[in-house]
Formats: C-alpha cells, structure tokens, sequence
C-alpha cells in the first residue's frame, strides 16, 4: 500500500511570529535580522517585503536599497523556539511518525488516521492559524520529496504575493511523475547551482526532460548523483520518516557586528557560548569529549581547533577553559576577530562513575542542575555567576 505523507512549512515564520506580537506589523514590508550598518542579514521578511525584491539571507544594506520604507525587527530566538514546539506539539497529537527538519517544517506519516487527508490538512491548517496565529503551508503525497514539492508549487502558486500562500496541494499516488513533469529542473533535490547549469548545457530544463534522459547515462555525465536524479524525477523516494536522528555534535557561534579585539569581550562570549552549550548536552543527558573553537579574521580565513578531553564532559566551566586555551593557540596580541564559535563532539550518554575523590564535583553538578531548572521556568537571567 502506498504511504501518505503530510509536509508542513510554516509561511514566513520568524515574521508570522512577529506579527502575533505586534499585529501593526501585518501587510507592511519589514525583515527579521540585524542592522544594515552592522553587517546585518535578513533572516526572515514579510510577503510585502518580498514583492519588492527582499530575500532571506540577503545582507540588510541591500534590503535596505530595494525597500527604502522597511522596518527592521531584531530577532527573537527563544520566542521563535516556544512558538515552533507549540506547532510540533500539535503534529504529535496527530501521530506519533513525525519528522522535524528544520524549526519551521516537519515530516508527518499519516498512512493510519481513518480521516480524507485534505480535510486532515485543512483541519491542520485551521488548527494552527487559530490557535497560534500562525499561516502554513502543506504538500501531500506518497512520499517525502514529492509532498515537500507540493508544498513549494503550492506557495509559488498564491496569488496575492503580499500575504502568506496557505497552500494546500495533493499528488495522488501515481501521479508522482505526472506532477513533477513540467517543474523546473532546479526544483529537484540533488539539483544545485553547478547541476543544474551543467543539465541547461544539455538541454535538459524541466524534471520531466530528466526522466526521459536513460539512466545509464545521467550515472555516466554525474556519477551516483545522477542515479538518485533519475529516481527522483520519476517520483521515487522510499526513505521513512525519521523521529530521532544521533546527536553528533553541539555548538553555538557568534558573527560579530563589528570586529573584536578585545580579549575579555572574546572570553565572555566563549562563557556565554559555553554555558549554552553545556545546557544543552544535560538537557538530553549527553556529554562529549572533544571541544572544538571556531574562528573567523577580519578577511575571512577561518580557523577550527579542537582537544580530545580523557572524559566526557558536560561541564560549562570546562567546555569555557577547553575553548580559551584554543583560542590562546591560534590568535595572536590585538588580533581581530570577526566570529568565534565553540562546540563539543564525541558525544554520547554520560558516564559518572562517583568515587571518594569525586562528591565536590557531583554537589557541583547537583547545584548546575537546580540552576537549570530555575532558568527553563523564569528564563536564563534569573540567577548567572559572578564574574571571576
């Protein structure tokens, strides 16, 4: 039996969130993302702000010269956060087989729910504009990539460019191909900008012409590449949906609006960057053993440096030591840095093997414990340490 996979993008989230909390913003041209003196980068911007051009991962300046009349709203990461946990709450109410790809989309098999998937989705959609004030858009079909298309033919095919999509398309099982057919070449996974530029010089533009190419010969022009293009432009994508993926690393970094060159402004960023981190290996019981810096110079040459610590760790204090001896290696007096970065890998359950030499350290990770505690209900500024 052919499965059933519902693809859920949330329309423009970090704006859409935004707009929950300032509904003035709703209909103008404005941007998520940083200050266009400061190296600033568009994260997310409004439909409004997208019919004059405005793009994610734009610099700001260039946002700025082709919408002169757009608001700038900082980003709010935690917020983001609780909003996307309450929608994914929602998706797990529904089945247990979900997917989160990303803090905006997610993956869902809906196979067994006894309910028509259109008004599954439709319900879905309501569910969520009401509840949370947030758009969506979802794609449906037999399998991941093609309901992912769905769901983008679906937002291209909105007629007011101003305001969210809210999308709603359905590929029947065996119309994969059908339906893929007369989409562009590039809207095919495995299909970048060298791809899809090398395909044009064959002629091939649509994903229907990659069909009907032999697949022998798409092997031979892009190796196994051109195998999965072959498979994917007839419809064919057999992968499951994945509900936990292996942690295989944890990091936080920072791009700086302005070049840094002071050394304790770089240690307390590494502090904070540390911290964060460390919160986060005790929040899914895992610790790591190799601490890894990044680091970026004013004229971009960027750097990575990592030890191997003799046991795992989840310990702020020395991911923070760990990562400033790092960093004390490779950057010289005055030096200016543009990004720094800290991240722990090796990672895996916590191994705490408590001996008489050990109850400081285990009263100290008792007392972390309780301070986490106390930030995920009141937030991170309710209690911090003195400076050393």
């Amino acid at each position: 039996m052919p499965r059933t996979i519902l693809h859920l993008d949330l329309d423009a989230f970090y704006c859409s969130v935004e707009e929950t909390q300032n509904p003035e913003l709703r209909g103008k041209p404005f941007a998520v993302g940083g200050k266009p003196n400061e190296r600033g980068v568009v994260a997310s911007c409004s439909y409004a702000a997208r019919a004059m051009g405005v793009r994610s991962a734009m610099p700001m300046s260039r946002a700025m010269q082709l919408c002169r009349q757009l608001i700038i709203v900082p980003g709010r990461h935690r917020l983001y956060g609780e909003y996307s946990e309450g929608v994914m709450e929602k998706l797990r109410n529904l089945t247990p087989l979900v997917e989160q790809i990303s803090i905006d989309e997610a993956f869902l098999d809906i196979s067994n729910i006894d309910e028509s998937p259109a008004r599954l989705a439709m319900d879905l959609q309501a569910d969520i504009k009401i509840e949370l004030q947030l758009p969506s858009s979802i794609g449906i079909a037999s399998n991941k990539l093609v309901a992912k298309i769905a769901t983008e033919v679906g937002k291209k095919s909105s007629r007011n460019k101003n305001e969210p999509p809210f999308g709603l398309t359905i590929v029947p099982a065996g119309d994969e191909a059908k339906f893929l057919a007369p989409l562009p070449a590039d809207m095919l996974w495995g299909v970048g900008p060298k791809t899809s530029a090398r395909l044009t010089e064959l002629g091939i533009h649509t994903i229907g012409d990659i069909a009907n190419w032999p697949e022998k010969e798409l092997v031979n022009l892009f190796g196994e590449n051109g195998r999965d293009l072959w498979h994917h432009a007839q419809g064919i994508d057999n992968r499951p949906i994945v509900t936990e993926y292996e942690t295989k690393s944890i990091s936080q970094e920072t791009t700086f609006n302005v070049d840094v060159r002071d050394e304790k402004t770089l240690e307390k960023t590494l502090r904070e960057q540390s911290k964060d981190v460390a919160h986060q290996l005790r929040k899914n019981d895992l610790a790591g053993k190799t601490i890894k810096l990044k680091i970026r110079w004013s004229d971009f040459t960027t750097l990575s440096r990592q030890t191997t610590l003799p046991t795992s760790t989840d310990n702020e204090d020395e991911i923070f030591h760990a990562a400033v001896k790092l960093m004390k290696t490779v950057r010289k007096p005055n030096q200016a840095v543009r990004l720094i970065g800290v991240g722990v890998s090796g990672i895996g359950a916590p191994v705490r093997q408590l001996s008489l030499w050990d109850a400081g350290s285990e009263k100290s990770r008792t007392l972390q414990e309780v301070v986490d505690q106390l930030q995920e209900k009141y937030g991170r500024n309710v209690i911090h340490k003195g400076d050393e």
